[in-house]
């Protein structure tokens, strides 16, 4: 489905396209721009939030505002047009002068992209576009076959960069605008920071935010100096104190308050109903002694290996449950109901829930099980990071097999949790406290923690999820399992 359209006066319109994979409506959020602002091609609109994610959109093509069809606030279906971009020119001062100017260029258009034809790149969400001699994109079925499949071979490469699997063989053009995230791109436009001067540290090439803070840092940090003007400040009278007290909070007017149900909260309570009425769910508990795990913890944090990671107790709860996974692969399994067949997982996509100010998200880390601890802490320090800035893709919350949830950090001891929909298990990990326990045959103050496994009696047996928990629990209490059990 095409995103735009163009009618014969020069107004483009721009559809809201599927950010996601078969979502079919999103609710704007936030528009960057007002009619008669001029944009730029892969220049962020507006910010839109489906049922999985927020996203940002980028235009695909330079003008100028015309018309933004909804308000913020507004869920709108896919397909629909959402802005209307004049192409034409017709806002600049002299109306006429642009399309007399336009006209002479358009038979230039068609040799500069034959003879360029990997100067344009698609537009892809959260990446933005190569800088390109041309002007206007090239319209529906133009150029040759060949072009095509070099054009397809590049979004595929780049949506590769996107999705975290490598980047293709072949080499950026010099004149390539840096490779920055719409986000990235806003940051850095709000500090005054060229990003063509910004060094980056990200993966392929890519300009993080901690490189626009640095980057933005030297300029900003002669600012202080001029800090000697305030001190005439305190000379001023201090006798102007006459203030009526503020009024007490009275809630007497607005005792309810009713939120409609959209967006992530609506897709959390759809999932959530969807599962406990679907999956017959099992719960079992065990306590146990952790304090060689927060030691390991301790010692890790210090290890040259780790330098720069983030290791917490949660990461070794994963490692944990992943040896437990791959002693007792039965568990990690879905439920076909459509076919009556029992779907068993041969990898593990490990899903962590997470508290954002949009709800409760779990994305996974991909292929958790092959991931060495170096390499799971990095993966979940990222996940962490994206859900917590409200980044976090439809992909990557699609294809789970197995979630932690960590309750723990809220000082709860434990919980029954609900399975993540298409899931076969999910473990509740309590806080870890202080608590006097039987060590050596003498009663001794130990890290004690609760954990607690869900799973889906359809598909997993009581003995089956036994052993999961009980294997998990037996690497927490003696680490060295870890080891021994790989």
């Amino acid at each position: 489905m095409t995103t735009m359209t163009e009618n014969a006066s020069g107004l483009r319109e721009f559809k809201m396209p599927d950010v996601g994979e078969g979502l079919t409506e999103a609710e704007i959020l936030k528009w960057y721009v007002q009619p008669g602002d001029k944009v730029t091609d892969g220049q962020v609109v507006c910010e839109v939030e489906t049922a999985k994610a927020a996203v940002e959109l980028p235009i695909p093509y330079d003008g100028v505002v015309s018309e933004l069809r909804f308000p913020e606030g507004t869920t709108v279906d896919v397909g629909q047009v959402i802005i209307a971009v004049d192409v034409s020119g017709g806002a600049a001062p002299a109306p006429a002068a642009p399309a007399a100017e336009q006209a002479p260029a358009a038979p230039a258009e068609a040799p500069a992209e034959e003879a360029q034809p990997e100067g344009r790149k698609p537009v892809l969400v959260g990446y933005g576009v190569a800088e390109s001699s041309t002007k206007r994109r090239p319209r529906k079925g133009s150029g040759t076959p060949a072009q095509q499949g070099e054009t397809l071979y590049a979004a595929t490469a780049i949506q590769g960069e996107l999705n975290g699997h490598g980047h293709g063989h072949g080499t950026a053009p010099a004149q390539q605008r840096p490779l920055a995230k719409p986000p990235v791109r806003k940051l850095a436009k709000d500090l005054g920071v060229d990003l063509a001067t910004v060094t980056p540290s990200g993966p392929d090439g890519i300009i993080t935010r901690e490189d626009v803070h640095a980057a933005a840092a030297p300029a900003q940090a002669p600012a202080p100096l001029a800090a000697p003007a305030p001190a005439a400040v305190p000379q001023a009278p201090v006798q102007v104190q006459p203030q009526a007290p503020a009024p007490a909070a009275s809630f007497d007017g607005a005792r309810e308050t009713r939120i409609p149900v959209k967006g992530v909260r609506k897709a959390i309570a759809t999932a959530m109903v969807g599962s406990a009425f679907t999956a017959p769910h099992v719960t079992e508990f065990v306590t146990l002694d952790v304090t060689r795990t927060m030691r390991l913890v301790e010692e890790l944090k210090q290890d040259k290996d780790m330098q720069g990671l983030r290791v917490n107790p949660l990461l070794l709860v994963a490692k944990a449950l992943l040896v437990a996974i791959k002693r007792n692969p039965d568990v990690n399994a879905s439920w076909d109901e459509a076919n009556q067949e029992i779907v068993r997982k041969h990898y593990v996509n490990l899903g962590i829930a997470a508290a954002t100010p949009r709800g409760l998200i779990v994305p996974n880390i991909k292929d958790a099980h092959s991931k060495t601890l170096p390499q799971l802490a990095e993966s979940l320090g990222e996940l962490v990071a994206t859900a917590r800035e409200g980044k976090t893709s439809p992909a990557a919350m699609q294809g789970g097999t197995v979630t932690i949830t960590n309750v723990g950090v809220f000082g709860v001891d434990t919980g029954t949790p609900i399975l993540n929909p298409g899931e076969s298990a999910i473990l509740a990990v309590g806080a870890i406290k202080p608590q006097p326990w039987v060590h050596k045959g003498k009663v001794k103050p130990r890290q004690v923690t609760t954990l607690a496994l869900s799973f889906d009696h359809r598909l997993v047996d009581g003995e089956l999820g036994s052993k999961v928990l009980a294997d998990t629990a037996a690497v927490l209490e003696q680490p060295k399992r870890l080891i021994t059990w790989a």
